[in-house]
């Protein structure tokens, strides 16, 4: 049954009556009710009549420690059964319960300490790198051929068929746009010299650092984050071995290595692209070939050999710190490697305009 309440007023008192089972369920439709009454001012003293109640549990002294709450004083207590003041004063005595803290808005300060936090990691990783690079001759032993020769066979061999698909699409793509801007003045011809010069300076290199940070970058924080998360990289420190000799140089070289080559085929099957496209418009091999001549010097290939080579160790490096960062949890190689990624698409951004300003500066 549920509890009900009365009001009323006995020799200046104000007697709040309750009846029936004061549980959960059965004060939840006068727990509005006792609070306003016991809100209201009185002129004498507060009293709650128990007589009438058949059960009064811990959701029942709780509505009357509110009911004393709102009234700002203690509040007096007739035909309680046995045991109720006794859990009363247990309840008054028991830690308030703990308030949510409020998350901090985003300041300058915030923002500034956490960059710095970021900048600081990021400098910590690279003189690690660079410690472990220059301790590669005494470690032999824990730079191993095997997983050298296997990530690059993962991150270049296997690469192949994409790379040769998507530069052959770009350059068919590319040449197509600019030959219909270019007809207006019958400038077809030098749609070669523009495709060429663009994929060996820029786009070769960048699309094929785009290639390998979605598809090695995250499988480097993929599979370092999965032996982080299964404890067993710290298994490797207790054995006395150097996790960044055995973990990270072989992924870093190995991206090296490959990038030179991957970009020389986006290069070629973008130019080949761009070649379908030019004989579809009427001018022969030789015409296309004269014109790439005439556009393209040997700085220019090797000046995108070069941006390869560093885009690629910056998607390796990446992609091992965020593996290597990884928290525990089945979310945390999934967050790893979506940071492997999108940090390895933003310094390869940055570091096609520094090389761009760079290369400007020295008439390259």
């Amino acid at each position: 049954m549920s509890a009900t309440l009365s009001v009323s007023t006995e020799d200046g008192a104000t007697v709040l009556r309750f009846t029936g089972r004061m549980d959960a369920a059965g004060i939840a439709g006068i727990w509005t009710q006792t609070m306003r009454a016991a809100a209201e001012p009185h002129e004498g003293a507060l009293v709650a009549d128990l007589a009438g109640v058949a059960l009064c549990d811990t959701a029942g002294a709780t509505l009357l420690l509110g009911a004393e709450a709102r009234h700002g004083g203690p509040i007096g207590l007739r035909g309680q059964e046995a045991g109720l003041d006794t859990l009363l004063d247990r309840l008054r005595r028991a830690p308030p319960p703990p308030q949510p803290t409020p998350a901090p808005g985003w300041t300058f300060t915030s923002l500034a300490r956490l960059g710095l936090r970021a900048a600081g990691g990021g400098i910590a990783y690279l003189g690690e790198v660079a410690v472990a690079l220059a301790m590669a001759p005494s470690r032999r032993r824990m730079l191993r051929l095997s997983d050298l020769l296997r990530t690059a066979d993962e991150a270049g061999v296997r690469a192949v068929p994409l790379i040769l698909m998507l530069g052959f699409l770009i350059g068919l793509i590319l040449a197509f746009q600019s030959a219909v801007p270019l007809q207006r003045f019958g400038a077809e011809i030098f749609v070669a010299n523009l495709v060429s010069v663009s994929l060996l300076r820029e786009l070769g290199p960048l699309l094929t650092a785009v290639i390998l940070a979605g598809r090695t970058g995250s499988a480097f924080a993929a599979e370092i984050g999965t032996m982080k998360v299964n404890e067993e990289i710290a298994a490797i420190r207790t054995l006395g071995l150097d996790p960044m000799t055995m973990l990270v140089l072989p992924r870093l070289l190995a991206a090296l290595l490959v990038m030179p080559a991957l970009t020389l085929l986006m290069d070629a099957s973008g130019i080949a692209g761009m070649s379908v496209v030019m004989q579809a418009l009427g001018y022969s091999p030789d015409a296309i070939a004269i014109q790439i001549r005439q556009t393209v010097a040997l700085g220019d290939l090797f000046g995108g050999l070069f941006k390869a080579m560093m885009f690629g160790a910056a998607v390796a490096a990446i992609g091992c710190r965020c593996g290597l960062a990884a928290g525990n949890g089945p979310r945390a190689v999934g967050q790893a490697a979506t940071g492997a990624v999108v940090g390895g698409i933003v310094a390869m951004v940055l570091l096609d305009g520094v090389f761009a300003v760079l290369f400007y500066l020295l008439g390259w």
